[in-house]
């Protein structure tokens, strides 16, 4: 398992009955968990008065009970600063277990030796944009929310990167890569975090068991001819270690030789030795 444990302004402080109790910056939050299945004593005095607890409702859905919890806030790792805000179904607007992924591709971009063209699609928020900024590639970031693209450029400019080589782009991430096809425009790296289901700007309709390897088989043409990597993340459950490593492999090696690894992501919890699984990442270095 490839672990996130270089945060200081984040932690999972504990993980039981269905929920983790999570330490953001100063605030906690209790928020339910699918993978905590568990019933193990809660002695953290935190669970009993957390800043924010969001409880899933029986109808499907849920809510936020806020006490102390500011509209937004912000955290850091590293040299990244992230504005954090409570959302619906359950979110903040950052996944703290990424960060694994982040230092690993910021140390390929930084010893590259040369220019890299970063693709971020469904790029959310911005922290895999920021982190391959920060380490010296241009991006160009895509995710089909208007609001999540004004969210990262927050967090660009709070992280003092606002005005580095990058694109923002509101666009359906599948047609944004079938017109830079057509253009002939490449990349040297490519990142992507597809939901299990989602639309488009225009109503576009993603459901990740029909679309991903047609996506995979595209991201083919739009690498470049020296390409680095290929990042895939995802937190559906049927898209197993297994399961991601084939498709790349199928996808990409197919034109380019490559080195391809799959394996759960997670975060360590400090009231126990526990390291919970948070989704898995498939990872190409060519």
């Amino acid at each position: 398992m490839w672990i996130a444990d270089g945060w200081k302004d984040y932690e999972v402080l504990d993980a039981s009955r269905g929920e983790k109790l999570e330490r953001w910056g100063k605030y906690t939050l209790v928020r339910p968990d699918p993978q905590v299945i568990w019933d193990t004593p809660r002695r953290r005095p935190e669970w009993r008065k957390p800043d924010g607890h969001y409880t899933r409702s029986a109808k499907g859905g849920g809510e936020w009970d806020v006490k102390d919890l500011p509209e937004s806030w912000q955290i850091s790792y590293g040299e990244l600063n992230f504005q954090l805000k409570p959302l619906g179904f359950k979110h903040t607007g950052l996944f703290p277990e990424q960060a694994v992924n982040w230092d690993w591709f910021s140390g390929l971009i930084r010893d590259a030796g040369r220019p890299v063209k970063v693709l971020n699609l469904f790029a959310y928020t911005g922290g895999a944009t920021l982190a391959a900024l920060a380490a010296g590639a241009s991006v160009t970031h895509v995710d089909a929310s208007k609001g999540m693209v004004g969210w990262a450029k927050e967090n660009a400019a709070a992280s003092g990167l606002a005005d580095r080589n990058v694109r923002w782009l509101v666009d359906d991430c599948t047609k944004f890569v079938q017109r830079e096809i057509r253009r002939g425009n490449t990349y040297d790296a490519i990142i992507l975090d597809p939901p299990s289901y989602g639309r488009g700007p225009k109503g576009e309709v993603w459901k990740i068991e029909e679309t991903i390897w047609p996506l995979l088989v595209l991201l083919a043409d739009v690498l470049s001819e020296k390409p680095l990597f290929v990042l895939l993340n995802s937190y559906t459950t049927g898209l197993q270690p297994g399961t991601m490593s084939y498709m790349l492999s199928s996808a990409l090696k197919m034109k380019k030789p490559a080195h391809v690894e799959a394996g759960e992501i997670g975060l360590p919890v400090a009231e126990s030795s526990l390291v919970l699984p948070c989704g898995c990442a498939g990872r190409v270095v060519f």
